[in-house]
């Protein structure tokens, strides 16, 4: 088989010398997380969707939550201290963060936006994200993956 081309998000995580593995999956059309957890056998509350919001100052956020659950947008704007945030669209994605949708990794964004998981990630023992492009996710431990996107943890779901 041939050689597997790294992403950004692994390049990162290289670079930081953080133990990851690399999950590789066929993915023909990107439905939701949920969808590829089932197909995988992996459990929801260790798999982690990210999403990606303005502020009313117009700054960008990331938000990482269990893939079966649902933000809350009032408690992450709490968290990041906005009066309001709002989800990205969907076609404005890949200018913001350089990732598309289905492959959007909270590491290695075109910028460091700041960045919170729901809290219940410091209970898992490893946490799965997306690798940065379809088909291909990384597996780590919590608080590496919270070193390396310098995120802070609050309750942020429904």
């Amino acid at each position: 088989m041939a050689k597997e081309q790294k992403t950004n998000a692994m390049r990162i995580l290289d670079r930081l010398k953080i133990k990851y593995e690399v999950l590789y999956y066929e993915c023909d059309e990107f439905i939701d997380g949920v969808h590829i957890a089932d197909m995988l056998g992996q459990p929801y509350d260790s798999t982690f969707k990210t999403l990606v919001a303005a502020g009313r100052s117009g700054e960008y956020y990331v938000f990482a939550i269990p893939i079966h659950l649902e933000l809350d947008l009032k408690k992450a704007a709490q968290a990041v201290g906005e009066k309001s945030v709002e989800m990205l669209h969907v076609k404005d994605i890949n200018s913001v963060t350089g990732y598309i949708r289905g492959g959007c990794s909270p590491i290695g964004m075109k910028k460091n936006y700041p960045t919170v998981f729901h809290s219940s990630v410091t209970a898992l023992e490893k946490v799965v994200v997306s690798g940065g492009k379809l088909g291909t996710q990384i597996i780590l431990a919590p608080n590496d993956l919270l070193k390396a996107v310098s995120a802070q943890v609050a309750d942020i779901v429904k």
